[in-house]
C-alpha cells in the first residue's frame, strides 16, 4: 500500500468524521468518481433528521449563481445601497440547520474563493447558516485528470481526507441489496471484484490481468469512453431491469454504452447462466425440491436475487430451500442478511429456523468475508 492510500477510508467512515466534526469544520471528500461520494448527503440526512439536506451542484454554477445583488434602502437615512441575495441551493434562508453539500467543488476554481467564508465560517455575504449546519464537499481525485483543482489556501482551510472505492462485496451488501439492483448485477459484481479496482493499482491498463483490467476507467487508457463504475453498474441494472422489452442487439448497445465493451461482453455472457435458476415461485411451493443450480454462478445469483426479494411470507420456504446449497452460498446468504443496513434484516433474523440454522451452523454466520 503506498503512502498516498494509507489513510483512505470508506464513505461510512467518512460520515462519521463529518458526524462528529461538521458543525465545526468542512471537510473534503476526495475519491474516484461514480463511487457514491454523493450519496453521504442521505446518509448524514439520516443521522440528522431535523437537517435539511441541500445539494449545491458546482458543475452547473459559476461566480455569479452564488447570488444576486438587491437595491435596499436604509430605514433611518432613507439612503440606497446594494446587497447580496444567496442563491436558494446555498439554504441560507432554512430557519432551521442545514447539511450543505458542495458537490464537485474542485472542477470550479472560479466559486472556490468565493465560497470560501462558507467553508471557514458558515456564512456568505454577511449572512450566516444556523449554528447546527454541516458544511461538506466533494472532489474527484486529481490524479483521474478530471481537472479537480483546489488551491492550496483554500485547503489549508479544510480537512482534505480521501476514500476508497467500495469493494463488490461493500457495495452489495451496503447499497445494492437495499437499492433494487438487479440479482444478476450484485452476483456478477462478486464473482467479478476486479470490476470495482481502483486505476492507481494498475501499472498498464489494457495488458492482461494482473498488470490490466480492462473494466474500469484509467487515465491512460486512450479511447476507453465506457467504463465500471459504482455508478454505471447501478444504470446497467437498469437495462437488465427492462432487458425484455428490447431486442439483443439493442440491449448490447445499451450496456457497452454504460459499462463498457468488456464489462458488456461479460455480463451479458454471466446473463445466459440465468437459464439455470429455479423460478422463485419453485422455491415458495417446491423448497424441498426446487431445482439446485449446477454452476457456482448461477447459485450466487439465486442469493442475490433472494437477498434483495425476501419477503416475509416465504422466508421459511427459503430455509428449507437455502440448506441444500453448499456452505459458502449459505454463508453469504447469512453474512449479508446479518449486516445491519440490510432492508429486510429483521424478516431474517427473527424467523425461527434461520435462529436454529445460525446455532447449528455457527462457523459458516460467522464466517470471514472473502
Amino acid at each position: 500500500m503506498n503512502q498516498a492510500s494509507m489513510y483512505d477510508l470508506t464513505l461510512s467512515q467518512a460520515v462519521d468524521l463529518i458526524t462528529a466534526i461538521g458543525t465545526k469544520r468542512t471537510v473534503l471528500v476526495e475519491g474516484h468518481m461514480g463511487s457514491g461520494k454523493t450519496s453521504m448527503l442521505k446518509m448524514l440526512a439520516k443521522k440528522f433528521p431535523d437537517h435539511v439536506p441541500v445539494y449545491f451542484d458546482c458543475t452547473t454554477k459559476d461566480l455569479m449563481d452564488l447570488g444576486a445583488p438587491k437595491v435596499v434602502r436604509h430605514e433611518e437615512t432613507g439612503h440606497e445601497y446594494l446587497t447580496m441575495v444567496p442563491n436558494e441551493e446555498l439554504g441560507l434562508h432554512f430557519d432551521k440547520p442545514i447539511i450543505l453539500l458542495f458537490d464537485e467543488i474542485g472542477k470550479k476554481r472560479s466559486i472556490i474563493d468565493a465560497i470560501r467564508r462558507i467553508l471557514l465560517e458558515r456564512a456568505v455575504y454577511g449572512k450566516k447558516l444556523h449554528p447546527d449546519s454541516i458544511v461538506i464537499a466533494t472532489t474527484n481525485l486529481g490524479a483521474e485528470n478530471l481537472g479537480d483543482l483546489f488551491p492550496p489556501h483554500s485547503r489549508n482551510a479544510i480537512t482534505v481526507v480521501r476514500v476508497r472505492k467500495s469493494t463488490a462485496q461493500e457495495w452489495v451488501e451496503n447499497f445494492a441489496i437495499n437499492a433494487g439492483i438487479h440479482h444478476t448485477a450484485m452476483a456478477w459484481a462478486l464473482e467479478t471484484p476486479q470490476i470495482f479496482q481502483s486505476f492507481e493499482e494498475v501499472s498498464k491498463p489494457d495488458d492482461p490481468d494482473p498488470v490490466g483490467n480492462p473494466y474500469i476507467y484509467h487515465p491512460q487508457a486512450v479511447g476507453r469512453t465506457a467504463f465500471i463504475t459504482h455508478r454505471s453498474m447501478e444504470a446497467a441494472s437498469d437495462y437488465l431491469h427492462v432487458m425484455d422489452k428490447m431486442d439483443a442487439t439493442t440491449f448490447q448497445a445499451a450496456l457497452t454504452g454504460t459499462i463498457g465493451l468488456r464489462g458488456a461482453s461479460d455480463l451479458t455472457s454471466y446473463i445466459n447462466i440465468s437459464s439455470e435458476l429455479p423460478s422463485l415461485q419453485d422455491i415458495k411451493e417446491n423448497p424441498k425440491s426446487a431445482k439446485i443450480p449446477a454452476s457456482s454462478s448461477a447459485v450466487c445469483m439465486v442469493v442475490m436475487r433472494t437477498l434483495a426479494t425476501l419477503e416475509r411470507s416465504w422466508v421459511n420456504a427459503w430455509m428449507d430451500y437455502m440448506v441444500r446449497l453448499d456452505n459458502e452460498s449459505q454463508a453469504l446468504f447469512a453474512l449479508a442478511a446479518r449486516n445491519e443496513n440490510y432492508k429486510h434484516r429483521e424478516l431474517v433474523m427473527t424467523n425461527a429456523k434461520f435462529t436454529q440454522w445460525s446455532l447449528a451452523n455457527q462457523h459458516l454466520s460467522t464466517a470471514d468475508k472473502k
